[in-house]
């Protein structure tokens, strides 16, 4: 799997301030694009929470990479452990 991929996944993401909710739009092994009116600081740590079917949340840690004010923010990941891998195949693929 290369590049970005659409995707429509509600998630949940943090920062020091608090956590809030966001839906994902977009995809990769190196990051994510997250539609939210939350405020952020490109450079900031964030953590980014995938729900799976089970109830269960996968964490993605990283940084803000760009933000948009009132439209949301690309993060790029911290490195990804091979189950963080196989979340998001997994997720791209059932969204095709």
């Amino acid at each position: 799997m290369t590049g970005r991929h659409s995707v429509e996944i509600e998630v949940e993401w943090e920062i020091s301030a608090g956590r809030f909710p966001g839906t994902m739009s977009d995809v990769s092994f190196e990051g994510c694009f997250v539609l939210c009116s939350g405020k952020v600081t490109d450079g900031e740590p964030l953590r980014v929470f995938i729900p799976l079917e089970d109830g269960m949340k996968v964490l993605y840690s990283g940084v803000v990479a760009n933000h948009t004010p009132e439209i949301g923010f690309g993060a790029k990941f911290d490195p990804l452990t091979q189950a963080q891998r196989d979340v998001i195949a997994a997720l791209v693929k059932n969204s095709a």
